[in-house]
């Protein structure tokens, strides 16, 4: 699968065949799953269709004991040694804007 050749859809319709694969390598039904994850039937049907929340997508991989496939979907972001001490260990929380001047208080005396 290349999926910088497909489109969301066909993306996520590929994802949804794979969690139909890895249900049924498990040998477990639709129902069995069901009660196991307290998740419905139609809404585990959605997921094998390519359309589930995230939610529905962690608890089954859960259930299936592939949680750790998460890993291979969106590698963690690793940190340097040298950039974690220039940012003093903090954690970046989200994006910031670059800072416009906009009033003439804002420009260095030197100007």
């Amino acid at each position: 699968m290349n999926p910088y050749e497909m489109t969301d859809k066909a993306i996520a319709t590929e994802m949804g065949e794979r969690f139909r694969q890895l249900r049924l390598r498990k040998n477990i039904t639709l129902e069995q799953l069901s009660n196991r994850t307290l998740i419905s039937i139609n809404t585990l049907k959605a997921l094998e269709r390519g359309k589930a929340k995230l939610e529905t997508m962690i608890g089954v991989l859960r259930e299936l004991d592939a949680l750790g496939e998460l890993d291979n979907l969106i590698a963690p972001v690793e940190i340097s040694p040298i950039q974690l001490i220039k940012t003093n260990a903090k954690k970046r929380m989200r994006a910031r804007p670059a800072k416009i001047i906009t009033k003439l208080t804002d420009w260095p005396d030197q100007w």
